[in-house]
């Protein structure tokens, strides 16, 4: 996910990366990302809990806003 968040960087999109493990995000370094604490296959978080998913969805608009000069960007989503 890292490589196509970068290749979309280097052509003006910007992106921002789900990342179960913090490891492997740490390893690839994708332009910006958000950890969350969820299983592999749950990016957004339980299934049928649509506040839980919006707050990853605006997690991931906060981290793409506030960091709109510098990559890359790491941040833990707080729930």
């Amino acid at each position: 996910m890292g490589l196509i968040a970068a290749a979309l960087e280097d052509r003006g999109i910007a992106t921002v990366c789900v990342q179960p493990v913090r490891h492997v995000a740490e390893r690839v370094r994708p332009p910006r990302g958000v950890v969350v604490p969820f299983p592999l296959g749950y990016p957004l978080g339980r299934p049928n809990d649509p506040a839980l998913q919006h707050a990853v969805l605006e997690s991931m608009l906060r981290t793409l806003d506030a960091s709109a000069a510098q990559a890359p960007v790491l941040v833990e989503f707080d729930a």
